[in-house]
């Protein structure tokens, strides 16, 4: 499981630091593509073809399920870690997520995700967080 959150930079070159912690549960090998809300999606190879698998159930005569796919799959990649703990994000996926010098990974169960500072912090200003857990609870999730 993922969790934590680590603010890294990016180098002149697209290059970014994995935390030990992170590079732990995913090897030396992993996947990388585009994420919701603006960030990038990183998953362990084994859970990347357990995704595969999954989505592979989903008929492609829905419309809606070949461009999720289109989105998902097309813009993945597989990255590999260098002697220094570093691993060399696509420009594709640097431009997509908006990250240029200043990055946030944050472990989210079983993915982590990679985002700009700025859309970072956009994003997780938490004001109506206990509006969201009351809806949570509603779907049953209990903390």
């Amino acid at each position: 499981m993922f969790m934590g959150e680590y603010n890294h930079t990016v180098d002149a070159k697209g290059r970014l630091i994995v935390p030990s912690k992170f590079r732990e549960l995913l090897g030396d090998e992993f996947v990388v593509t585009k994420g919701l809300d603006g960030c990038l999606f990183v998953y362990s190879s084994e859970e990347w073809k357990s995704i595969e698998e999954k989505f592979s159930q989903v008929s492609q005569f829905s419309k809606e399920a070949r461009k999720f796919a289109r989105f998902f799959f097309a813009g993945a990649a597989i990255c590999e870690v260098d002697k220094q703990g570093r691993v060399l994000l696509p420009a594709t996926l640097r431009k997509f997520a908006g990250i240029e010098k200043e990055a946030v990974l944050a472990g989210v169960l079983n993915h982590i995700e990679i985002w700009s500072k700025d859309r970072w912090q956009e994003t997780n200003e938490y004001d109506d967080v206990e509006e969201i857990a009351e809806h949570m609870a509603s779907l049953g999730l209990m903390i």
